[in-house]
């Protein structure tokens, strides 16, 4: 059996990972198997770029960070002749199944060449912002919010000495996933998501009673980059947009700090953690779950079992069909954010 393999999006920890346990389950399955890494995305297939994955090109990458296959966000949907390049290549490569790894966009790509096009597709959730519909973890996840914890940390000591609000802005597109477990974790004083609207006036409140009725000389404030106040849209650094459609976002942050800080009147400071947040070695977890998800993803393509994503429920692995995906965002818990609101202030 021939298995290609790609990533596709932004890329997180643990990526290594996964491919690592494709070529490994693959290899040792069955003498003959063969896999095939296409690189840069859905990209590679279109313009036939690929590279043999075998044990020695993957040995010693698992706690690697990025992606030695390269990722992009290229989506074979904007040019029909790029859908046909890549049915093709499809074909010629030989490729009997072939493993997606990415988000939401990269998986609805692949719900679209599975059903329309009859590919043989498995997808592998993967998203540092942890919104992959119908699962419970996407790996990646777990290392990101360890790095922002680390980071509110040190950033607490600074505030501390310098009697400072620092706002601390965390990647999170629809999803505050990232912004709500670091958080929670590292004693943020305000919590701010995308999944409620920011009361400007209710966060002064918060910051004025720890400030004037506590004593507390410094505050820190995490917000996540999809956040948006009541009355506003979402924050972007430009109109341009991406293949699918999504526009660059950041800037939530400095708005808030300066609307703190003219009300307030306290010395407000900003952090925007970026691309940090994606890079370095993936977490003891995200190396485990990836591992679990790659070896997994070769016994379904083994067994025929496409048109579907693995994904994880409580501790065990299932199967979901990637139709049943396709648009949908796994949102925060809402009750775990109404207990963070417990350790506001």
């Amino acid at each position: 059996m021939t298995i290609g393999v790609l990533t596709g999006g932004g890329d997180c920890p643990g990526l290594n990972a996964v491919i690592r346990a494709v070529v490994r389950k693959c290899l040792k399955q069955k003498q003959g198997n063969k896999v095939i890494g296409l690189k840069n995305g859905w990209k590679g297939l279109i313009s036939n770029d690929t590279m043999d994955l075998n044990l020695e090109s993957t040995s010693g990458i698992l706690p690697k960070g990025g992606t030695i296959l390269g990722t992009s966000r290229t989506n074979p949907y904007k040019n029909e002749s790029d859908v046909r390049k890549l049915k093709e290549n499809y074909k010629n490569l030989g490729i009997d199944a072939l493993i997606a790894i990415g988000g939401e966009d990269t998986l609805g790509v692949a719900t679209k060449l599975s059903s329309e096009e009859g590919l043989n597709i498995v997808g592998i959730p993967k998203t540092i912002d942890n919104d992959v519909a119908a699962t419970d973890y996407t790996f990646g996840f777990d290392t990101a919010v360890n790095i922002v914890t680390n980071c509110i940390d040190r950033l607490h000591t600074t505030a501390e000495s310098h009697n400072r609000i620092i706002v601390v802005e965390a990647m999170g597109r629809h999803a505050g996933w990232i912004a709500l477990y670091s958080g929670i974790a590292g004693g943020a004083d305000v919590i701010l998501i995308p999944e409620e609207p920011i009361d400007i006036n209710e966060v002064c409140n918060i910051l004025e009673s720890r400030h004037e009725k506590r004593g507390k000389t410094f505050s820190i404030v995490v917000v996540a980059e999809g956040a948006r106040f009541k009355e506003g849209d979402i924050v972007t650094k430009d109109q341009d947009v991406d293949q699918f459609g999504h526009v660059k976002l950041g800037g939530i942050s400095q708005q808030l700090a300066n609307i703190i800080e003219e009300k307030m009147g306290y010395e407000t400071r900003v952090t925007v953690l970026g691309h940090i947040q994606r890079g370095g070695t993936p977490s003891a977890f995200d190396r485990v779950l990836s591992t679990r998800y790659g070896a997994y993803a070769v016994d379904m393509a083994m067994s025929g079992n496409f048109g579907i994503m693995v994904a994880l429920r409580g501790n065990e692995l299932i199967t979901v069909p990637l139709e049943e995906i396709g648009g949908k965002t796994r949102t925060v818990d809402m009750k775990l954010y109404e207990l963070a609101k417990t350790f506001f202030g």
